[in-house]
């Protein structure tokens, strides 16, 4: 198992929401103007899988961003069919975003970590956070993304593009096989994320597409989708305006 905790200060992602036939032009841009992502498959090398299991209490409190439960996510994501997950927690705070995460085997999902003998296993703070805000397994989520970046001089810069989002409820730490119920259908997530201020090369991306931010996450549409809920309202945080990105 492997253990790492990032903090990254003055971390920022401006999100937007497009229709199939932009986010296939913009998917052909960024894969003429930044790097392949590492992990990434397929053709161009920047393809990949990814199911997340997500955890919210009985109130939804997660869902609607009540007090410090909408400052953090936990979650267990899953790439491709890999026999490994992460365990993760996102914690935003002003200026600063914080992922703790932890890989493990996925059978580690089908053992009794209440036993003694799973106490002191490294995904041990997962266990014992979760149970301590009380959150339950609630919302699965798969999506297919698309991951390009470039290095600039605040640090690495990233581009994410994800369609085809489905969501299955979950009432337990199972990777689900059931067919979901489409999320966003015949849209696309954009997601652009950096340190600081917005790099010059995603600055051309937004004029030229002539982009519009929009706060947007898909855990609470997926939630939505599942329970025929409407999403609060939620101002945007750290989007750029039309002066910051021209």
């Amino acid at each position: 198992m492997t253990h790492t905790q990032e903090i990254r200060s003055r971390a920022s992602e401006i999100k937007f929401v497009v229709d199939a036939g932009t986010g296939e032009r913009i998917r052909a841009w960024a894969r003429g103007h930044l790097e392949p992502d590492p992990h990434g498959a397929g053709f161009f090398g920047d393809e990949y899988r990814t199911t997340t299991l997500y955890f919210d209490t009985a109130e939804g409190d997660v869902f609607h961003r009540r007090g410090s439960f909408g400052r953090a996510k936990y979650r267990i994501r899953r790439y491709g069919d890999s026999p490994m997950i992460f365990l993760e927690r996102k914690l935003r705070q002003p200026g600063v975003l914080i992922k703790r995460r932890t890989q493990a085997p996925l059978d580690v999902l089908e053992h009794d970590r209440d036993a003694r003998e799973w106490r002191h296993w490294p995904g041990g703070w997962f266990d014992r956070r979760v149970a301590a805000r009380r959150l339950e397994p609630v919302c699965q989520l798969m999506y297919d993304r698309v991951a390009r970046g470039t290095t600039t001089d605040q640090g690495l810069a990233r581009l994410t593009l994800d369609e085809a989002i489905d969501a299955v409820a979950i009432t337990t730490l199972q990777f689900s096989a059931t067919d979901g119920v489409p999320v966003l259908a015949g849209r696309l997530i954009l997601e652009l994320k950096f340190r600081s201020h917005v790099p010059v090369v995603f600055k051309r991306l937004i004029n030229e597409f002539r982009l519009t931010p929009q706060a947007v996450s898909k855990y609470r549409l997926g939630q939505a989708a599942l329970r025929g809920l409407a999403v609060p309202d939620t101002p945007a945080a750290n989007v750029c305006g039309p002066e910051a990105c021209a």
